[in-house]
């Protein structure tokens, strides 16, 4: 299980010098994100995907369950309205998973084009010059790492998300 830390950082050079020091305390480069506002170039520094800029995650899994749900309604109104009998369960099954399919897609896209709503706090930090570093800390090396980044004088400690999953 990994916890989610956030910090605001105050340049580039402060930027580089956290990702060091993370990198050091044995967090891979793939668990560190760095997010600054349009223009600023992060050099070689970890930059946050999709996947930690934008709602996809939280509009696919929206999209699996009312999708589901969807398509498990239509098939028992198909059921009923074609009085079939044999092949009930396929009918089920599939527009079961035809329901969270389109649906998973049709809310991924949605996703993929707004702004992470987890950001929405450091969006005016970020707009004036300041750099969002996000780290997927293991749980047994939150406290360390939070104490790393307190000794930081102009470091923000922006808080923290609920335990991940292991898995990226």
């Amino acid at each position: 299980m990994r916890k989610r830390l956030y910090f605001l950082l105050p340049d580039l050079g402060e930027a580089k010098k956290t990702v060091d020091e993370l990198l050091l305390a044995r967090i891979d480069d793939q668990h560190i994100h760095v997010i600054a506002k349009d223009g600023i170039d992060l050099g070689d520094l970890p930059k946050a995907s999709i996947f930690q800029t934008s709602d996809i995650v939280h509009g696919v899994e929206t999209g699996m369950v009312i999708g589901g749900i969807s398509g498990l309604i239509g098939s028992i109104i198909a059921i009923t309205a074609l009085q079939v009998g044999s092949v009930m369960g396929l009918i089920v099954l599939g527009c079961t998973i035809f329901g969270a399919g389109f649906g998973v897609w049709v809310s991924g896209m949605i996703g993929s084009s707004t702004k992470n709503s987890r950001l929405k706090g450091f969006e005016q930090s970020m707009e004036e010059g300041k750099i969002l570093l996000i780290a997927d800390v293991p749980i047994d090396k939150v406290e360390i790492i939070t104490h790393k980044m307190e000794a930081h004088k102009q470091t923000i400690m922006g808080g923290s998300d609920p335990s991940m999953p292991a898995f990226p």
